[in-house]
């Protein structure tokens, strides 16, 4: 979701746009009473988003290899040379308006548990946990999430490590050996290939970079394919290698990454990414996705308990509560992006978010204790 705001693609911001949307009403079906109580209303929809919605997150993935090709090895020539820069740039990029989401997360969770006993409530934190969020690190040492869905920011990190030690590996051999220019495109394809049809097939994998690489790595074979001189070519091997994947084995999250895959190739062969006839507001929204979907937990999370400890438990009534919780999600989303997001990185931030982060998160653990 998050990206380079230097420059921008409006129709693959639109698409983003799109996935955040489901992404936050997925959450908003499966979490919280209100979608209990409005269920009478809309159940076709909400078994909808219950069951299908979380894939929207595979369109991400591709997205993201797509971008990371594009910047950091088009043609399929890496241009890598510093890969720490790049990777802790890329952290800090991602963390800081993380850490200010689960700053509020924490809160809107305290506040949240005065007015109502749900599952979807998380617990207090403890410090271990508060600290193993800071690093990414929640899901590979089995801790407790603040909020729902941020095992994708681990989850993307991940993957643009792997990435960028690849590209990086691939450029120091050819370097060395010009004769190896293939390289780059022979380790992704690999690993695409491995995680197509072994780690994407066994959820033993599915807290790593491994298991997701799969609908990345064909984000940025479909840029190389695209800007190819073999272009057909290249479209039909992706194509066919989807086939195979789906079927050996029958993933609605490939199948969803495979066709995202044709449509930002078809997108590029077309001159389409650029297009300004995408409307604004759509893409605005892409841009700002990431934040929004770091604040919407915690904003539905508070609207779903008001709603059920002061109001009605009619209906109607929560069916306009999972609407609120969409369009409060999206302005508190696009003030993060505004304040945080979108502004350069400074050392103070560096420090004061995770100071504030911790301090939040164990002050809300001392009252909770007492």
């Amino acid at each position: 979701m998050q990206a380079d705001h230097s420059s921008r693609m409006p129709f693959i911001d639109a698409l983003k746009a799109i996935c955040c949307l489901l992404i936050i009403s997925h959450h908003l079906a499966i979490y919280g009473p209100m979608s209990d109580i409005a269920y009478p209303l809309i159940p076709a929809l909400l078994d909808w988003l219950r069951e299908y919605g979380r894939i929207a997150v595979q369109m991400f993935f591709v997205i993201a290899g797509f971008l990371a090709a594009a910047k950091h090895a088009p043609q399929g020539l890496s241009l890598v040379t510093e890969p720490i820069r790049l990777i802790q740039h890329r952290y800090l990029r991602l963390i800081t308006p993380y850490l200010a989401a689960l700053t509020l997360a924490i809160g809107c969770a305290a506040l949240a548990r005065v007015w109502m006993n749900h599952t979807s409530i998380p617990g207090t934190p403890n410090l271990f946990q508060l600290l193993a969020h800071i690093f990414l690190l929640h899901d590979l040492l089995n801790q407790e999430v603040l909020s729902a869905g941020i095992w994708y920011v681990a989850i993307d990190f991940q993957l643009f490590v792997l990435t960028i030690l690849l590209f990086w590996i691939s450029k120091q051999i050819q370097n060395r050996y010009p004769d190896f220019q293939m390289l780059g495109l022979v380790l992704i394809i690999s690993l695409t290939t491995a995680s197509l049809f072994f780690f994407n097939r066994d959820s033993y994998w599915d807290e790593t970079a491994l298991y997701f690489f799969g609908s990345y790595g064909l984000g940025i074979l479909i840029y190389w394919a695209s800007v190819s001189r073999h272009q057909l070519f290249w479209f039909i091997v992706l194509s066919a290698l989807i086939f195979a994947a789906l079927t050996v084995d029958f993933r609605s999250r490939i199948a969803l990454a495979g066709s995202v895959m044709l449509i930002l190739g078809l997108a590029q062969y077309y001159d389409v990414l650029n297009s300004r006839r995408v409307p604004g507001y759509l893409a605005y929204l892409g841009r700002a996705s990431y934040s929004i979907f770091l604040v919407h937990f915690p904003i539905s999370l508070v609207i779903n308990a008001a709603f059920f400890k002061f109001l009605p438990h009619q209906p109607a009534i929560h069916l306009f509560g999972l609407l609120l919780a969409v369009g409060a999600s999206i302005g508190a989303g696009i003030l993060l992006f505004n304040w945080l997001e979108a502004r350069p990185v400074t050392h103070r931030m560096h420090i004061l978010l995770p100071a504030g982060f911790i301090t939040c998160g164990l002050f809300v653990t001392l009252l909770g204790n007492g």
